[in-house]
C-alpha cells in the first residue's frame, strides 16, 4: 500500500463530491450524526486526488459538476491506478432512465436523486458499505489461498482484482493506464477465450507473467488467474525452501502454474512416468498427499519472498 494511504479503523468514511454548498452541508450533517466521517470534494479531480491519498469506505457523487461531471470521475475513480473499492452512489438532481442507466454502467452501484431524503440514504449508504466489506473480505481470501484474480468486463476493460492481483499487475509491466484497456495481445486473447472457453489456449504468457482463464462469473466478468512465471531464482528458491532436488522443484513450480502432468513432461523433456515419480517424491518431501495442496504451499512460499 502507498505510504500516503490513509484507512479509517474506527468510523466510516464518506467521501461526498458536489459543487452544491446546500447539498453537502445537509448530507455530510447527517452522515457525521451517524458517526460516519465525512471528506468533502468541490469537483471530479479533488476526488480522484483524496482518493489516491485517503480510503473512503463509500464515494456520494454528483454527476453535474463543472469541467469533469460525475460520470467520468466514476470512471476514472473506478479504473487503473486508483480503482477504488468504495462503492460509489451518484446523488444528482439527475432522474431520467437515461442518467441512471450511465451511472451503474461507469461504476456507481446505487441512484439517488435530489432532493435527497436523508433516512433513506444513510440505509443506502450502509447496506453498500456492509456489502462491499464482504466483498472486499472474499477477494483478500482468494489471495490467501494464492490465486491472484483480475476481473474483466465484456469489452476487457479492467474492473477489479484481488489485492496481490493488483500489485503482481503493477511489477508486470502490462499497461492498463489510464483507462483500463489491456494491450492489443491481451484484449484479442480475452475475446478468444470466452468465444472458446474448452480449448488449449486458455492462458498466455505476457511480459514474465502467464494469465490463466478461469471461467465467468453470473454478472458476465471475465475472471483471469494472472502469476509469475518460473525462473531460475524461483527454482532454486523452491529447492532450498522445501529441500527438494533442482528437478523437482522445476516440476513443482510448472504446477503451480496449473499445468498438468503431460503440460510439465513436454516442457522439461520427460516422460509422465518420470513426472510422476518426481511429484511422488515432491508429496512425501512435503508431507501433502495431493497436487493442488502441493502447488499452494508453494504459491505462498513464492508470494512471501516477493513481499
Amino acid at each position: 500500500m502507498d505510504a500516503r494511504m490513509i484507512t479509517a479503523k474506527l468510523a466510516n468514511v464518506a467521501l461526498i463530491v458536489d459543487d452544491d454548498p446546500d447539498s453537502i452541508r445537509m448530507v455530510s450533517t447527517a452522515l457525521e450524526e451517524n458517526g460516519t466521517t465525512v471528506l468533502v470534494a468541490r469537483d471530479g479531480a479533488t476526488a480522484l486526488d483524496l482518493t489516491q491519498r485517503v480510503s473512503p469506505d463509500v464515494v456520494l457523487l454528483d454527476a453535474l459538476m463543472p469541467g469533469m461531471d460525475g460520470f467520468e470521475t466514476c470512471r476514472r475513480l473506478k479504473a487503473p491506478p486508483i480503482m477504488t473499492q468504495a462503492p460509489i452512489v451518484f446523488m444528482t438532481g439527475l432522474s431520467d432512465p437515461e442518467h441512471v442507466l450511465a451511472g451503474l454502467q461507469a461504476g456507481g452501484v446505487d441512484y439517488v436523486t435530489k432532493p435527497v431524503n436523508v433516512d433513506e440514504l444513510i440505509a443506502r449508504v450502509t447496506t453498500h458499505i456492509l456489502n462491499a466489506r464482504l466483498i472486499n473480505s472474499a477477494r483478500s481470501a482468494l489471495d490467501a489461498e494464492g490465486v491472484f484474480v483480475l476481473a474483466f468486463s465484456v469489452d476487457q476493460t479492467l474492473t477489479w482484482s484481488s489485492p496481490k492481483a493488483l500489485a503482481l499487475l503493477a511489477s508486470s509491466g502490462l499497461d492498463l493506464l489510464p483507462d483500463g484497456q489491456p494491450p492489443a495481445e491481451l484484449k484479442d486473447w480475452l475475446a478468444r477465450v470466452v468465444q472458446q472457453p474448452v480449448s488449449s489456449a486458455t492462458s498466455i504468457t505476457l511480459q514474465g507473467f502467464r494469465l490463466d482463464y478461469l471461467g465467468q462469473d453470473p454478472g458476465g466478468e471475465i475472471l483471469i488467474r494472472i502469476a509469475r512465471t518460473g525462473t531460475r531464482d524461483e527454482v532454486a528458491f523452491l529447492a532450498e525452501r522445501l529441500a527438494l532436488t533442482v528437478r523437482e522443484a522445476e516440476v513443482l513450480l510448472w504446477l503451480t502454474q496449473g499445468k498438468t502432468n503431460r503440460d510439465i513432461g513436454e516442457i522439461l523433456s520427460l516422460s509422465g512416468r518420470t513426472i510422476n515419480k518426481h511429484l511422488e517424491q515432491v508429496f512425501q518431501k512435503m508431507g501433502v498427499d495431493n497436487r493442488t495442496s502441493a502447488a499452494l504451499i508453494a504459491d505462498r512460499a513464492l508470494w512471501s519472498a516477493r513481499d
